[in-house]
Order: C-alpha cells, then sequence, then structure tokens
C-alpha cells in the first residue's frame, strides 16, 4: 500500500503501554488493520492533538485500557470500507472523531486507523487546503460548532463571553461566531495574547487575572458566555454576566473536574441563568458542517490558529510535552 512503511504490511504507531509522560510512548511497527464489514481504512495523512489525549496518557481516563494507539481524530483517505462502498469510495478524503477512538479502539496516532463507517465524513473540500489545516479541523471544528449552536443556541447579535480565548476551540469561537454577527469578548491571562485575539474576530478583549467579574459588570454585559478554563473560573463568569444568560463550560484547561469546596448553587447561579455543557460525540461531529467552514477558511473569513505542525508519528513526545507545558499556541498538527 502506498505510504505504508518500508514493510507494505506494516505500519507505524505511537502506542501507550502504561501511563505516564511523554516519554511512554513507544514507536512501533505494526500490522495494517483489516476493516470488517461497515468499518473503513483511513491511510492516515494528519492528525490534530487534544488534551484529552494528554489525559488519558496520564492515566486519567479509568475505563482506557493499555495497550492503546491515542488519538480522537485523523483525516486521510480511504483505503477500504467494505460494504459502505455506496457513500464512502477509496480515494475519497475524510475525517473521522469521536466514537470510542484511541479510547475503546485504537485511534488516529497511526498511519493507518479502522473507523465505524458512521463517524466518517468526506470533507469533498479537503483538497482545498493543506493537511496541516485539515488535520486541525475535525474535534476543534465540532467541539465549537456544537458548543455555539447547540448548547449555546447562538443567534446574531448575541452577545458572547469567551472565558479563556486563546485555547484553539476559543480562537475558533470568536471567529465563528462574529461570522455569524455576534458581539464577542474573550479574556486571556497575557496582554501580549491581546492581539491575537482581536485578529481572530474579538470586539473586546479582558484581561484575566483570575477575576473579571469587576471588569465586565462596567461594560454591556453579556447574554452568552462560553467557558474553557473550568471549574475554577465558572463561579466568577456566573457573577461576571448575571441573570438571564445562558453559560456553557466546554473546557477544563484548569485540570480540574470538579469543585474542591463547596459549591453553593443558590448562591452562586443568578436568577434565569442556565448553566450546560457541550460533549463531544460522533452525532455531533457529523452534524457539524466541514466543508462549509472549509470554504469559510479559503475565502479568509475564518481563521484557524495553527501552533506547531509537526512531521512524523516519531515527533509524538515532543508534541505531548508542549501540550504538558501548556506552549502549543493553537492546535498542534502531526503530519504522517
Amino acid at each position: 500500500m502506498a505510504g505504508a512503511s518500508s514493510d507494505a504490511r506494516t505500519m507505524t504507531a505511537a502506542v501507550v503501554h502504561e501511563a505516564g509522560g511523554p516519554e511512554v510512548f513507544k514507536i512501533e511497527q505494526r500490522p495494517i488493520p483489516k476493516p470488517e464489514k461497515g468499518k473503513v481504512l483511513i491511510r492516515v495523512k494528519a492528525f490534530g492533538l487534544n488534551r484529552s489525549e494528554m489525559f488519558t496518557r496520564q492515566g486519567h481516563s479509568p475505563t482506557v485500557k493499555f495497550p492503546r494507539v491515542l488519538g480522537i481524530e485523523a483525516v486521510g483517505i480511504i483505503e477500504d470500507a467494505p460494504g459502505s462502498e455506496d457513500n464512502l469510495k477509496i480515494g475519497d478524503i475524510v475525517a473521522t472523531a469521536m466514537g470510542g477512538m484511541g479510547r475503546d479502539f485504537d485511534g488516529g496516532y497511526a498511519e493507518y486507523t479502522v473507523v465505524p463507517a458512521g463517524q466518517v465524513q468526506v470533507v469533498i473540500s479537503g483538497n482545498k487546503v493543506s493537511w496541516e489545516v485539515l488535520g486541525a479541523l475535525p474535534e476543534m471544528m465540532q467541539t465549537t460548532w456544537g458548543a455555539l449552536f447547540r448548547s449555546l443556541r447562538l443567534e446574531k447579535n448575541d452577545r458572547l463571553l469567551i472565558r479563556g480565548g486563546t485555547t484553539s476551540v476559543g480562537l475558533a469561537a470568536a471567529a465563528i461566531a462574529k461570522n455569524h454577527g455576534a458581539f464577542v469578548a474573550a479574556t486571556t491571562r497575557k496582554p501580549e495574547r491581546e492581539q491575537l485575539l482581536r485578529d481572530n474576530g474579538a470586539d473586546q478583549v479582558f484581561i484575566d487575572n483570575g477575576t473579571i467579574a469587576d471588569q465586565v459588570k462596567k461594560t454591556e454585559g453579556f447574554n452568552k458566555v462560553l467557558e474553557m478554563i473550568g471549574v475554577t473560573t465558572l463561579r466568577d463568569s456566573l457573577e461576571a454576566v448575571g441573570e438571564d444568560v445562558s453559560v456553557c463550560m466546554v473546557g477544563s484547561v484548569c485540570n480540574k473536574w470538579a469543585f474542591e469546596d463547596n459549591f453553593d448553587p443558590m448562591r452562586s447561579i443568578p436568577t434565569a441563568t442556565s448553566i450546560t455543557t457541550y460533549h463531544s460525540s460522533v452525532k455531533g461531529f457529523q452534524d457539524t458542517p466541514l466543508d462549509s467552514l472549509i470554504e469559510q477558511i479559503v475565502t479568509g473569513t475564518l481563521r484557524v490558529q495553527i501552533g506547531k505542525v509537526f512531521s512524523g508519528i516519531d515527533k509524538i513526545h515532543e508534541a505531548h510535552r508542549l501540550m504538558d507545558e501548556d506552549k502549543a499556541g493553537g492546535k498542534m498538527v502531526i503530519l504522517t
């Protein structure tokens, strides 16, 4: 098969055998998997890196059994699709995400992956962008799109506050919301990143020193909030925006999943303010209009903030080290 390792029967994969730091990845030669009926063999051309994969590598995903090839997303070319040939053809450019990838079965950190046909999206516009751009999109865009339009039900003229604006999803959300006609504000801890936020669609920037409530209360306010940081800032975000607001928690950049103190809903949640979440899923991925978003990227109305791009699966250690150190600078992508 074209693109495989020197031995055509094998592929290169990054495998985790035990939890730990980036050094636990082992670069191995493995047999190229064969798809059963209803599944698809994809020649992976690129994959994005996600914090959930870092957590899994560290041992914080108790349902994941090692050894495992991580990776909850991938883009590439179909090489085989038994039983699904009417919709998925050999040579199609495709994207896939979620559905147990990298958790219940081996995922995208390899030259090939096999996934259920129901979680594969043919990307007609895929040849209009580079593999590194396409590789950055599946999970980032489905999270952004789902959080904005399914969970927050974003509408034109809404006032959206993004807490944690320099995350890859935060930057994408700013651009998409701005294109949709919303007023967008975003936060950052670092003043030097203000221009980055404005370049990606933010109309207003708040410098976050741990609390932004006092700053936000001096403005016209917001009716929608995208909370990317998590439980360490959620209470302050609620205080900042007050009543009759929708707040969606979609990220946990703070690396904490529960309140460490006694969270009092009656005191912390303002009247008529609702809290929701967005969880990535196969349905959410399939509902994401990747082709439409790619057209926006091509025309320049949607920017994708790619951090570092690595060539070769053997760069996985360096990539995860940067993720551990929070130095990604945007969505990281590995080209296979």
